[in-house]
């Protein structure tokens, strides 16, 4: 995809959001924030896919990383982002947008409405006006102990619900199954697993020594 159209699909996206933010009208607004990160904001061209995460009301519990808590099938279809050309990920209102594989993202729409100068900084390639969120590394190192519990917690119930006929029939719909809640619940943990690990030395780096001769 080339840098144009994945800004293109932003602003789309952005107006998307506008259109639908208020949903569901008898209650307090579902997704509250979207935000861009990734290569797009690099200027990358061109890129795979534009990265972007949605900010949902639910508590933190319900939106363990990887998942797709309930409602976000239908805000996937409606805004788009299931039919190609994004990678989207779901974040509670309750935590902070980044996290460990979420790096300094930048809000493109929220309740307060679309960020253009945003997106006429990412039109125009004006990167270091973009306003990126951006943790204290204290901060980052909390957050993913507490995604990593919640991961954990998520893939318990998961599986220890994955035969219930009760549990199977709520999981079922809108193109998807319950082998779909127990894979994201696996793949979910088992990043927050490796990205809680320090990284393996470079071969080619010379061990640390400690030691008396």
């Amino acid at each position: 995809m080339r840098y144009k159209r994945a800004v293109e699909k932003l602003r789309l996206l952005a107006e998307g959001c506008e259109e639908i933010g208020f949903w569901p009208p008898w209650d307090e607004p579902y997704l509250l924030e979207m935000y861009a990160f990734g290569a797009v904001l690099e200027g990358a061209d061109p890129l795979d896919e534009v990265q972007v995460a949605g900010v949902i009301r639910l508590p933190a519990e319900e939106v363990t990383w990887g998942s797709s808590p309930h409602g976000t099938e239908w805000l996937a279809d409606r805004l788009r982002l299931s039919k190609g050309g994004f990678e989207y990920w779901w974040r509670s209102y309750l935590d902070p947008v980044w996290n460990h594989y979420i790096r300094s993202p930048v809000r493109i729409w929220s309740q307060d409405g679309i960020e253009d100068e945003t997106l006429a900084a990412l039109a125009e390639r004006r990167f270091g006006e973009l306003r990126r969120v951006v943790p204290d590394p204290v901060d980052e190192r909390l957050q993913l102990r507490d995604d990593l519990d919640a991961a954990l917690l998520h893939l318990r119930q998961v599986h220890g619900s994955y035969w219930d006929a009760d549990w199977r029939r709520e999981h079922r719909g809108m193109g998807r199954n319950p082998e779909h809640e127990l894979w994201e619940a696996v793949e979910g943990y088992l990043d927050l697993i490796s990205a809680s690990r320090p990284a393996p030395q470079r071969a080619d780096t010379p061990a640390e020594h400690s030691g008396g001769s």
